[in-house]
């Protein structure tokens, strides 16, 4: 029997699956078409009768899949700059105000959707009585270009601050509490949690966060301009720009022009060190008035909105696993490292001896993978939490040591492995994710966790005592086949940077 619900621009029809109440493809701004190209979003028109909203609509454009997709290609999505939709599970549609979570997805803020088939809101509504909401928002140039002739900038983070407003202003009619929204994200989209949680156009359009692989700052761009907007033009045969030029141009050229700068981007690994996304959020004095991490502990005391953070401790194997095969020797590892800072010597000596320490693997693959990781994930998504902490809301960590079982176990605890087991979608993943008790097991957990988070603002599930974070102690979850507390996780190796982030 069809699903119809009342929404500010119009009626929609979704489809009952099992005891879900789903709905796909529902507008939340108008099309950021032609004269609405590289603007700010902008209300939808709305229309007249009931729109059919049970098939997924268009992602954001486009090229190349990111490195969770590699591994677990799933059908092609159609593209369109048409994108911005939402897709929305609720256990019913009625009057009981269950608490809302917004889901940002990851991808470097140029690939992606919210309509991955690994973000299905099902088992976390079903299981948690929530309502869940996946979204699209616009990438790369579409949604970060910074181009002062534009007169605006950071297109895609407003597109997700509009979709939260739609929340405020429909979720309610869909059996959802719209003074009990979380905002979760991985990634880029942890990197976005981050950025809302400090920018003054978002205060109040919700009231708890999530970030998974948060990285801070990380990619962010200060100074306010976009370093490879030159490259972009070059690659357009673009002399001088104009708003209204920008808006003519063949989306094909666009595209394309955007995997250039992205290829050239990523080409060496010895890039990685300067952090720095070929397009993502801009610090612009609006949306953005200085770097999140800045800013963290001020927006904590003022809004004391409850933040959990974490990641998988072995974030770099799934990047590596999409390189060309290669053992790399101490000589290269340093090579690696020579423009790090913090100086390669230093750092190699003390993630060697640490290692050994603790009779883990030392040899120079193992090594840079946990420099990599730290430096480009972990170490700013703990420095972001000391801040959130000091600033005095309640704040909680994870480390997720879950082992994938994929490339006989070469991915370990990788880069987005706790998706699968926050959506509880990990069965649709089992060469990624694994299978068995332990997996159900710790999926349950984080279906709850994530959950009862969502709607108390404390991530504590009976049984599972789970102390506030602190940047002294720095108690974590661990999340894996033990679930326990360990403070101080890795203190020698979190030495290395300070004075660095």
């Amino acid at each position: 029997m069809p699903s119809i619900a009342q929404t500010t621009t119009g009626r929609i029809q979704g489809a009952i699956e099992g005891d879900l109440a789903v709905f796909r493809g529902v507008p939340y701004a108008a099309p950021p078409i032609k004269d609405l190209r590289f603007r700010a979003p902008q209300p939808h028109p709305g229309w007249d009768g009931v729109r059919d909203a049970t098939e997924l609509a268009p992602i954001a454009p486009q090229a190349g899949m990111d490195a969770l997709d590699a591994l677990l290609p799933s059908p092609p999505q159609p593209q369109s700059e048409d994108c911005l939709y939402l897709n929305l599970w609720t256990p019913a549609l009625d009057a009981a105000s269950r608490p809302v979570m917004l889901w940002i997805h990851g991808g470097a803020f140029t690939l992606g959707s919210g309509s991955e088939p690994l973000y299905s809101g099902a088992n976390l509504a079903r299981r948690g009585d929530v309502v869940v909401v996946t979204i699209n928002y616009r990438l790369g140039a579409l949604g970060f270009l910074h181009e002062p002739a534009l007169g605006q900038a950071n297109f895609g983070m407003r597109d997700m601050i509009v979709a939260l407003r739609w929340v405020q202003d429909n979720i309610a009619n869909f059996g959802g509490d719209p003074g009990n929204v979380t905002i979760f994200g991985e990634s880029a989209g942890g990197a976005a949690v981050a950025c809302l949680l400090v920018s003054p156009e978002a205060q109040g359009l919700f009231h708890r966060a999530i970030g998974m692989s948060t990285a801070g700052d990380h990619g962010i761009l200060f100074d306010g301009t976009q370093p490879t907007t030159d490259q972009f033009y070059a690659q357009l045969g673009l002399d001088q720009q104009s708003a209204e030029q920008l808006r003519s141009l063949p989306l094909d050229d666009l595209i394309a022009a955007q995997a250039a700068v992205e290829a050239a981007a990523f080409e060496d690994l010895n890039e990685m060190w300067s952090v720095r996304l070929p397009f993502g959020p801009t610090i612009d004095g609006s949306l953005l008035t200085e770097p999140p991490l800045a800013t963290a502990a001020a927006a904590s005391a003022d809004r004391g909105t409850p933040f959990l953070s974490g990641n998988p401790d072995e974030e770099m194997k799934l990047i590596r696993a999409m390189m060309p095969p290669e053992v790399l020797s101490r000589d290269d590892v340093m090579l690696r490292l020579a423009a790090i800072p913090g100086g390669a010597d230093r750092v190699y000596a003390a993630y060697r001896n640490a290692r050994a320490d603790r009779g883990e693997p030392a040899a120079p693959d193992d090594i840079f993978d946990a420099v990599a990781s730290d430096f480009l994930e972990i170490m700013p998504s703990l420095r972001f939490a000391d801040a959130w902490a000091r600033g005095g809301a309640p704040t909680f960590s994870y480390m997720l040591d879950w082992k994938s079982p994929m490339n006989d176990g070469a991915l370990g605890s990788c880069h987005a492995l706790d998706i699968p087991f926050s959506f509880g979608t990990y069965r649709d993943a089992p060469d990624f994710a694994g299978t068995g008790p332990e997996a159900d097991a710790l999926a349950d957990a984080m279906l709850d966790i994530w959950t009862t988070f969502a709607r108390t603002g404390n991530p504590a599930i009976e049984g599972l005592d789970w102390p506030p974070y602190n940047a002294d102690s720095r108690p974590q979850m661990m999340l894996g086949p033990n679930l326990r507390v360990e403070t101080a996780w890795r203190a020698t190796e979190r030495a290395v940077w300070d004075g660095v982030f």
